[in-house]
């Protein structure tokens, strides 16, 4: 079963209604109302984007990033999600000097299990990951964001700084992190 944790961002509702027209069984909870305990009743996660900075937040999601890593649980985490990935295993973050927002193009720099060639994406960030911690890969990148998505080397943990949810390829992409 799929954990979709829902942070707040505005596009969670077309990736809750992708999920569904494709037939995936998930739940769906805020980071406030998860019951930590209770993860392991999952096997798979995705952290969608926020829209403000909240620190028990930050620590709930954390905390999910580390019961993955620790348990093998796939993760998928979107814009904030992948921010939120990065910190937590050791790397930062940075405050882009204008939102970005938009189709924008990515190029994958090595192969994987959910993309390949290039995908036309929609970005809406206003932070993106600056440094990654060495256990994370570099994926693909754009003209405007180097770490489009990453990977948790040998895991079936990624994180798109994209939102997949809101475009053809980002949808392929999730379709591919459901069928891992």
């Amino acid at each position: 079963m799929l954990l979709v944790v829902d942070n707040g961002s505005i596009y969670t509702k077309q990736l809750t209604d992708f999920l569904g027209k494709r037939g995936v069984l998930f739940e769906k909870q805020d980071p406030q109302s998860i019951d930590l305990n209770l993860l392991a009743n999952f096997n798979s996660f995705i952290l969608s984007g926020r829209r403000k900075n909240e620190k028990k937040i930050n620590e709930i999601n954390s905390k999910i990033v580390k019961h993955c890593v620790k348990n093998n649980a796939k993760l998928l985490g979107i814009c904030y999600g992948a921010e939120i990935l990065a910190l937590t295993l050791g790397g930062t973050i940075r405050k882009t000097s204008y939102v970005q927002k938009g189709t924008e193009s990515i190029q994958t720099l090595k192969e994987n299990l959910i993309c390949n060639d290039s995908l036309d994406v929609f970005e809406s960030h206003a932070f993106e990951i600056s440094k990654l911690p060495s256990v994370l890969i570099h994926l693909a990148d754009s003209k405007n964001c180097k770490y489009e998505i990453i990977q948790y080397e040998k895991k079936s943990i990624f994180g798109t700084q994209f939102h997949p949810e809101m475009s053809p390829d980002g949808n392929n992409l999730i379709e591919k992190f459901c069928l891992l």
